[in-house]
C-alpha cells in the first residue's frame, strides 16, 4: 500500500512581476570636442623598427671593423682570450647539433629571465611553471622588454660572470680566466643557437609585441651585448675606439644618405644643395 501523506497542500502564490512602464529612448549629443585620434601601438613599435634598421647596419659595420682590426692587425685572435672563448662555442655547436638539446635548462633559464626583468621593472611573480614542453610565468606587469628579454639577454653568460667576480672577493682567479673564457663561449652560444632555433616557431613573446619590431630590438640588443664583450676581452679595443668608429660609420652613412637624396631632387628638377661635411 502506497504511503500518502495526510497534511494540507499549501497552494504557492503567483509571483508579482513589477511591468517597467515604456521610456523613449533619448538620443544622445554629439561630444563638442573631437574624440582624439588614436593610433595602435603596434603601428609605432613598427615604425620605431624602421628608424632602428639603419642603426643596425651601423653597428654592425662598426663591430666587425673593430673585430677585424683587432684580430688581423693587433693579433687578437693570437690571445689565449680569443681561443678560449671559440673553443667553447665550438664545443656547444657540436654538441647542439650532435647531441640531444637541453631544452628543459633552456626553457627553466627562460623564464627565470623573465622573472628578473619583471622583478627589474618593479613587478611580482605569482606562479612559476617549467617542464619539457615549455613553461611561463603568471605577474602582474609586462612590457616588450620583460617579453623580449631572453632573447638578448644571456642569463647563463652573466651568471657565470657573476660567480667569477664573487670568487675574486676571496681568492686569486687569474689562473681561472682561461675557464672563464671557455665558459663565455659556451654560454653565449647556448644563448644564440637556442634564440635562432625558437624564434620560428611562432613564439607569443615576439608575436604579442609585433614579430617585426621584437626581431630588430632583439638584433640590435644582441649586437650591442656582443660588442661589449669584444672590447672587454680584446685589450687592443677600447670604449672610445669603438664610439669613434661608430660616429666615423654615422657620419659616412647620413653622407651617403644625403647623396641619394640630392640625386633624387635633381631627377626631379628641385635643385637642392646639401652641405659639405
Amino acid at each position: 500500500m502506497p504511503y500518502r501523506t495526510s497534511g494540507q497542500r499549501h497552494r504557492r502564490k503567483p509571483a508579482r512581476v513589477k511591468i517597467v512602464p515604456y521610456v523613449e529612448p533619448r538620443k544622445r549629443r554629439a561630444p563638442d570636442h573631437p574624440m582624439p585620434l588614436t593610433v595602435p601601438i603596434r603601428w609605432v613599435k613598427n615604425i620605431t623598427a624602421l628608424f632602428l634598421l639603419p642603426w643596425c647596419a651601423i653597428l654592425t659595420q662598426t663591430f666587425f671593423t673593430a673585430f677585424t682590426r683587432a684580430t688581423i692587425h693587433q693579433q687578437f685572435w693570437a690571445g689565449a682570450e680569443f681561443w678560449f672563448f671559440t673553443l667553447g662555442a665550438v664545443l656547444w655547436l657540436i654538441a647542439f647539433f650532435g647531441l640531444p638539446r637541453p631544452v628543459i635548462i633552456y626553457v627553466f633559464g627562460h623564464e627565470l629571465t623573465h622573472v628578473l626583468w619583471v622583478w627589474l621593472m618593479g613587478g611580482r611573480v605569482s606562479k612559476f611553471r617549467v617542464s619539457g614542453d615549455g613553461g611561463h610565468i603568471v605577474t602582474n606587469r609586462t612590457n616588450f622588454l620583460i617579453a623580449l628579454a631572453p632573447y638578448f639577454f644571456p642569463l647563463y653568460s652573466v651568471l657565470a660572470i657573476a660567480v667569477y667576480g664573487i670568487a675574486s672577493l676571496f681568492f686569486s682567479v687569474a689562473p681561472y680566466g682561461q675557464l672563464l673564457y671557455a665558459t663565455l663561449g659556451i654560454t653565449w652560444a647556448f644563448h644564440l643557437t637556442f634564440t635562432c632555433w625558437m624564434i620560428p616557431k611562432n613564439q607569443t613573446d615576439l608575436s604579442d609585441h609585433g614579430t617585426f619590431f621584437s626581431l630588430v630590438f632583439i638584433y640590435v640588443m644582441n649586437l650591442l651585448l656582443l660588442s661589449v664583450l669584444l672590447v672587454i676581452a680584446s685589450p687592443q679595443i677600447t670604449f672610445a675606439d669603438f664610439g669613434a668608429d661608430l660616429v666615423e660609420n654615422l657620419r659616412s652613412f647620413s653622407e651617403w644618405v644625403g647623396g641619394l637624396v640630392n640625386q633624387f631632387t635633381r631627377g626631379r628638377g628641385v635643385p637642392v644643395d646639401l652641405p659639405n661635411r
